[in-house]
């Protein structure tokens, strides 16, 4: 889950493009308090994936720019050469296949369809949503809150916030328990028909959302 913005509002070319988080409702990118080369980052998770070839990975972006230049920025990185195209209402390919065919990348975007770049999956129309953001682990349920609720990919999210909506750091070791993780995965695995193709935390440092992603994996079936 990456974000992309300009690096200042009034230069939006794109050798600007970086991954920051935040809005501009301060008169500023959020890129002007922090942010990271978008081509250097995702060129160093492109050597990443060429170097474990049986991965498949998923990129959800949160855009604020034009598509032409994140479109380049994934041409520069190297990984625009390893995309998955889905085409609606069609079965997804296992893993296998997309690992054999060199297609182990797939990306989504929250900004809506757009036709002349079908390998951005709008992430409302291929998938769906649980709630986010709740303030404590007796909230959380596995109700659709946003997409489409036939679709078969959904992500579960699973991270808590404070009173001023803001991730929470002092929950996460709970949201983030094995145990809690996996139990919460199977009660959306019975309410759908369908384990939960992605899980989506905060501070997954927390916890160890890796062992539970292992554990959901090799259950054949939901308990």
């Amino acid at each position: 889950m990456i974000d992309t913005h300009y690096e200042t509002l009034n230069d939006e070319t794109e050798g600007k493009v970086k991954l920051c988080h935040g809005d501009d409702s301060r008169g500023a990118s959020p890129c002007h308090y922090g942010n990271v080369s978008a081509v250097d980052w995702l060129s160093s998770l492109n050597d990443k994936i060429e170097s474990e070839p049986q991965d498949v990975v998923t990129i959800l972006v949160e855009n604020y720019v034009q598509p032409e230049h994140l479109e380049q920025v994934f041409i520069d990185s190297g990984i625009m050469d390893k995309v998955f195209i889905h085409e609606m209402n069609e079965p997804w390919p296992t893993l296998q296949s997309m690992i054999d065919q060199n297609t182990n990348v797939v990306i989504f975007w929250e900004q809506g369809s757009d036709s002349n770049h079908p390998w951005i999956h709008d992430f409302l129309t291929h998938s769906w949503t649980t709630n986010f953001g709740e303030r404590s682990t007796s909230e959380m349920n596995c109700d659709v809150l946003r997409g489409d609720g036939n679709q078969q990919v959904y992500h579960m999210n699973n991270w808590l916030s404070n009173a001023v909506g803001l991730a929470d750091p002092t929950q996460a070791d709970e949201a983030n328990d094995v145990d809690f993780l996996v139990e919460r995965a199977n009660e959306c695995w019975n309410q759908h028909g369908k384990r939960p193709t992605f899980i989506a935390v905060d501070w997954w440092q927390e916890g160890d959302v890796v062992e539970a992603a292992e554990r959901i994996n090799l259950q054949n079936s939901a308990n």
